[in-house]
């Protein structure tokens, strides 16, 4: 069954008023949040905000640290940070993932180091 519009969470299908409706917010908070760089929505052709479903779960997890009393310099200090976090995280299970693979080779090579030491010859 082929996939509907709705399933990919970073199609831009949302406009300011259908994303103001659903979190109950006003859409001048959605255009300062543009404006400040916190959450950048793509344009349409006729350059109106479009936001995906991402950037929607990201403009409610903004709503919640600015109701806490943090400033929008602040929210996008913390994404920022939270996205090298993902990165390095990612890059950890990398390197995890390829020492895991060179244990493995050393493990193999003496393996075959102790049957060679083991003949008779």
């Amino acid at each position: 069954m082929p996939s509907l519009p709705l399933d990919d969470e970073n199609l831009p299908l949302f406009t300011v008023g259908q994303v103001s409706q659903m979190l109950e917010i006003q859409q001048a908070f959605l255009r300062r949040l543009d404006q400040e760089r916190v959450v950048s929505p793509s344009r349409s052709a006729g350059n109106q905000r479009r936001y995906t479903r991402r950037e929607i779960t990201i403009v409610r997890y903004v709503v919640d640290l600015v109701d806490e009393g943090m400033t929008l310099a602040a929210v996008r200090r913390v994404l920022e940070l939270e996205a090298v976090l993902r990165e390095l995280r990612a890059e950890l299970d990398a390197l995890r993932a390829a020492l895991a693979g060179r244990d493995a080779a050393l493990a193999e090579r003496d393996a075959r180091l102790a049957r060679l030491s083991a003949e008779p010859g």
